[in-house]
């Protein structure tokens, strides 16, 4: 029969006394491999080991975990801990939750990730044992916007926040903002509006990276001044797999007045380019940033792009011209497109066949080898393979022939153009 205590599901002390035991994670030498934990103050009767190998960095995910413990023995146990890794269990209560992350004092980053939090509320008073964590992971939990506004409220030095997966359509406002954030992470949800992300901008002011890839966000639609005071700070977007389908929305980037990296891939925008024109017309309309895509952009792959940019429109109907090029006109003048020239390999030549008396023009494959080569000759000059010598005279040098000897070399690697002169001469016995 289970004790009593696993009707509520396993604890994070039981599973952290099972998985850091001597028996299971023996200590070993080197700098974060495991750190000899003897509790000061274990009540009498404790069911935690004597002493565990615990790290620094708790990984615990898919552990079954629905409830703290005892608190005494998280504390003694934990006081070192800087990283939990909590995702994949069965928390669902918040209070359980802050019992654990309270009792560790140090614990700079949290990982909750897909714990069933749906629809769970996170009362003020528990809020608060979270005052100490700079990164927090909340990604497929289903935690309702309200509760992340708490938590925001309650870590007055949160810089990471990950909120991926949780199915958001709207957010809401707040008036409490969090100026310490830097990295929002808000990839795999139901953003359409950009009324939307725009609340983003008075909640987290300091806000350097956007990562909010497949959200389906249809345009932005702020002019320059809003943008402009939106994200003062922003240095990284990224709307990778977003739906914007307009020029204009990408040229609004330029507006906000930090920007320096934009991810911008699988957008309807760019779905009739080749890869390449992607790439230059991006990095034409975006004149503010150093980085596509996480690829560098260079002072000469910039000025390539802008004149392929002038070179794109400029046949275009003037109302179909963005604004864009009509500045960059004024930078290079108007450019005329660049001739076409066809760089393919050559793969046949009209040649003159010569034996003895007789002189016929014959179209040959450049691809073949000699031994084809002599094989089409044959119903020129009425030889066999076997009895005839080929030379290749080539009529722009001043050299004499050359003898075509190696029957499985290739035809082209004699340079031979149209004009040239094929000899063939009868082998004598």
């Amino acid at each position: 029969m289970e004790p009593p205590e696993d009707a509520g599901g396993r604890s994070f002390v039981e599973v952290l006394s099972e998985k850091y035991s001597p028996e299971n994670f023996p200590l070993r030498r080197g700098p974060g491999m495991g750190v000899v934990v003897v509790p000061t103050a274990a009540p009498q009767g404790s069911a935690m080991k004597d002493r565990l190998n615990m790290p620094t960095i708790l990984v615990l995910n898919s552990c079954g975990i629905r409830r703290a413990g005892d608190q005494t023995e998280i504390a003694a146990f934990c006081a070192h801990v800087i990283e939990l890794d909590l995702s994949h269990n069965q928390l669902q209560d918040w209070r359980e939750i802050s019992k654990i992350v309270s009792n560790i004092p140090n614990l700079e980053f949290l990982n909750l990730s897909s714990n069933p939090l749906s629809g769970r509320s996170l009362e003020p008073r528990c809020a608060g044992g979270f005052s100490r964590v700079r990164r927090l992971v909340l990604n497929n939990t289903r935690v309702s916007w309200d509760t992340v506004m708490l938590l925001t409220s309650e870590i007055p030095e949160l810089e990471e926040l990950f909120l991926c997966l949780n199915e958001y359509g709207a957010v809401g406002a707040s008036g409490v903002a969090c100026p310490t954030l830097r990295l929002l992470h808000i990839t795999h949800n139901g953003l359409q509006d950009w009324a939307e992300v725009r609340k983003l901008g008075p909640m987290f002011p300091g806000l350097d990276t956007l990562v909010m890839s497949n959200n389906n966000l249809s345009s932005i639609q702020d002019g320059e001044d809003v943008l402009r005071r939106l994200f003062p700070n922003l240095r990284s977007i990224s709307l990778t797999n977003s739906g914007l389908s307009r020029w204009e929305d990408i040229e609004k980037l330029n507006w906000f007045p930090k920007l320096e990296e934009v991810r911008l891939q699988g957008i309807p925008l760019l779905q009739s380019y080749t890869n390449a024109e992607r790439r230059s017309l991006m990095i034409a309309h975006l004149p503010v940033i150093s980085l596509l895509n996480s690829s560098v952009v260079s002072d000469c792959e910039r000025e390539d792009a802008e004149r392929f940019f002038i070179r794109y429109y400029v046949d275009h109907p003037e109302e179909e011209q963005p604004n864009r090029y009509h500045s960059l006109v004024t930078k290079y003048g108007k450019l005329e497109p660049l001739a076409e020239i066809d760089l393919r390999p050559r793969n046949r030549a009209l040649v003159e066949v010569r034996c003895e008396d007789k002189v016929e023009e014959l179209s040959i494959r450049l691809d073949q080898t000699v031994a084809e080569l002599k094989k089409q000759l044959t119903t020129v000059v009425q030889l066999s393979t076997s009895s005839m010598r080929i030379y290749y005279i080539d009529k722009g040098s001043a050299f004499g022939p050359e003898e075509m000897k190696y029957n499985t070399r290739a035809v082209h690697s004699y340079s031979i153009q149209d004009g040239d002169e094929i000899l063939v001469v009868p082998k004598t016995k």
